[in-house]
């Protein structure tokens, strides 16, 4: 049997991980990895039309899976592509592996063709990054990026120059286990005491939560029941804990709605749930604040805290909602469920009227006419600006569907890289990419990717020919909009030319049939919109504390566009508020 060399063994030690493709361009430095993965069956290799886009699916493959995906980057300007979507996926906290292939070794450090230090570049987007420069590293350095990037939920980057890839592998080399899943972390005794004594000592209570409560939605309902607390949200807690929620009284930020900033400034004790919400502006000052989050250096960086816990919110809620004392008194809790309906009431009548005869189409209409058509189970990839907005006043959780976007790192172009990722997680699974102008554009490229592989991802184009967001903030920042136009094609021209299904829709009411029509085409499809570029309300006044982009007086013209179904949910929670 011919003897491995160091690329014949990494990849089978991606595999034995679970990593089942690598998300990348092929190049020189890189073939020997390539042509390692060509002869392993148990292993595809997913050519894409840009490295960037690599490192974005594979973070999005991350994020659906929960388990260890994988990208690479030929030598210098090809690794140096993946730059962007690692950041993506690191602070998405998505395990990741990048494998940054490099220049002859004998030629590091003297100024050689396409030469840059990638132990040196992806250094702050990572949690392990180092360089194989001998064989005998493998496979040991290799296994350890693995458990950083598993163990740490995060990117690990290894950099493998061409000529050492090709050597042979050592001799017997030690292979040990692979820890491919995190455990629980349950925090210590004295931290839950102290938590029980705050709920208990405390009259009005909010919960604040963020993606840290995935997989604990009946833990934090079973907890606000016996506390009487309203349930507010970030952006990136909307998919895991606002369906099915009684005590649901919306989201704060930016793109905020209903009362979640009001229940978290009027409690007099605020729990932040599993959340690294960024925007300090929005939190309280002047309330008692306690918060949990499995990575502790989390703890206490947006706010002042009276108590930080360190410890999974699941597991966490496990050990403490038996131990506190039920409340009795809702008052607090229906009154913030009152200003949730109250709040979602006055802003849902703004996009509703002669929607369907409007041009250009309203964005707002496009996002709901969306959500009820695709299905249950869909995952919705979201691009960075007023994609965003649409998608987190619009597309309703239900616990099944998935809503993953650059929510953290904010990148545009994300969304149809993200849906590379996600489809090829599941072909029969309904991956829809919530895509603006300007983000299609930049990666259009990788529109090809999905025709190569036949990938049957379904890209709603927000197209107003502008970069909305960015005008928006340069109106908040008082400033006119300058360089924020795009001259565009009708992208369903192009797409049908790229060899997938592709039409224009430039009014309402051929919205639906459009829709409908790629949800059933088998291959790839995109339903170009042309929607108002407009359709952002300005207040009559703009406070000079408004700064560009997320200042907190920002939050009181976030777009009167509507909520949705969401104004539907309120209304049937304010039911079961007991009448006096």
């Amino acid at each position: 049997m011919a003897k491995q060399n160091v690329a014949e063994q990494f990849v089978d030690i991606l595999v034995r991980a679970g990593v089942k493709r690598l998300y990348g361009v092929v190049g020189d430095s890189l073939n020997p990895v390539v042509d390692a993965i060509r002869r392993n069956a148990a292993i595809d290799w997913i050519h894409v039309r840009h490295e960037e886009t690599a490192a974005f699916a594979a973070g999005a493959e991350a994020q659906i899976t929960g388990k260890l995906a994988a990208c690479a980057g030929s030598c210098g300007p090809g690794n140096l592509h993946l730059i962007n979507g690692l950041y993506d996926a690191h602070r998405s906290m998505a395990p990741v592996l990048a494998l940054a292939s490099h220049i002859p070794s004998s030629e590091i450090g003297l100024g050689y063709f396409q030469e840059t230090h990638p132990d040196q570049l992806f250094r702050e987007c990572s949690h392990y990054n180092e360089m194989i420069s001998n064989p005998k590293q493998m496979p040991r350095l290799l296994q350890t990026a693995i458990q950083h990037a598993v163990g740490q939920s995060g990117v690990s980057v290894v950099s493998l120059p061409g000529d050492i890839a090709s050597e042979p592998a050592p001799d017997k080399a030690l292979e040990t286990a692979l820890v491919t899943s995190r455990p629980t972390v349950r925090p210590g005794d004295a931290e839950i005491d102290k938590l029980v004594a705050m709920i208990d000592e405390a009259d009005r209570i909010t919960l604040f939560c963020g993606s840290g409560t995935a997989g604990a939605h009946a833990e934090v309902m079973d907890f606000a029941e016996k506390i009487k607390s309203p349930v507010g949200h970030a952006l990136r807690g909307k998919e895991w804990i606002q369906y099915d929620n009684p005590y649901d009284v919306g989201m704060s930020g930016l793109l905020g709605y209903g009362a979640a900033y009001e229940a978290t400034h009027e409690c007099d004790l605020l729990i932040l749930l599993g959340t690294d919400f960024p925007y300090n502006a929005f939190l309280p000052d002047d309330v008692k604040i306690a918060q949990v989050d499995v990575r502790p250096e989390r703890l206490g960086r947006r706010s002042k805290l009276d108590l930080a816990v360190w410890g999974d919110v699941k597991e966490t809620l496990r050990c403490l909602t038996p131990r506190v004392k039920p409340k009795g008194n809702r008052r607090f809790l229906d009154k913030m469920l009152k200003k949730h309906a109250d709040a979602l009431e006055g802003v849902v009548k703004a996009y509703t009227r002669k929607v369907e005869k409007h041009v250009p189409i309203h964005p707002e209409y496009v996002a709901s006419v969306l959500d009820e058509l695709a299905d249950d189970d869909a995952v919705f990839t979201v691009d960075t600006g007023m994609c965003n907005v649409w998608a987190a006043r619009y597309i309703s959780p239900n616990g099944r569907r998935r809503v993953i976007g650059s929510f953290s790192h904010g990148s545009m172009a994300n969304a149809l890289p993200m849906a590379i990722g996600a489809q090829f997680t599941d072909r029969g699974r309904q991956v829809v990419s919530m895509s603006g102008d300007g983000g299609f554009a930049m990666l259009m490229g990788d529109f090809l990717t999905l025709v190569q592989y036949d990938l049957p991802v379904k890209v709603v184009l927000f197209n107003n020919s502008a970069l909305s967001m960015v005008e928006l903030e340069m109106l908040v920042a008082g400033l006119p909009s300058y360089g924020t136009t795009n001259k565009n094609p009708d992208f369903g021209a192009v797409a049908r030319a790229c060899g997938a299904y592709g039409v224009r829709v430039e009014k309402p009411k051929d919205l639906t049939g459009a829709l409908k029509a790629a949800f059933k085409h088998k291959g790839p499809a995109l339903v170009d919109v042309v929607t108002d570029p407009n359709a952002l309300s300005i207040p009559p006044k703009i406070s000079a504390e408004m700064v560009t982009g997320f200042a907190l007086s920002a939050s009181k013209m976030v777009l009167d566009g509507g909520v949705g179904r969401m104004v539907q949910m309120a209304r049937s929670n304010l039911r079961n508020v007991p009448r006096p």
